[in-house]
């Protein structure tokens, strides 16, 4: 095995490792602007993003070093229920109307 196969294979299984998280994070800022109108929330759109990005990025690693290897629907579910819970806060959930 050449080196350059063994560079594009980490690049390839890091990209698939982040993938779950990338797709969350461009989907729940954008339904929750979508479903929920324009609500006075903690960051921008593209804030948000990168929280939830950044936010599941450390959920599936933290899932990976516990379990020792990914895919996990442990890790998809802990997952969820983190990027849940960053967009009620970044959205503040808590106030009413």
């Amino acid at each position: 095995m050449n080196p350059s196969d063994s560079t594009s294979l980490l690049l390839w299984h890091g990209l698939n490792f982040a993938a779950p998280a990338a797709v969350l994070a461009l989907l729940l800022p954008l339904l929750g602007r979508l479903l929920l109108g324009r609500r006075a929330a903690l960051l921008p759109w593209w804030g948000q993003m990168l929280a939830q990005w950044l936010m599941g990025l450390t959920v599936l690693a933290a899932c990976f070093w516990q379990f020792g290897h990914d895919g996990q629907m442990a890790s998809y579910a802990a997952l969820v229920v983190g990027a849940g819970t960053l967009q009620w806060v970044l959205l503040r959930g808590w106030r009413t109307a």
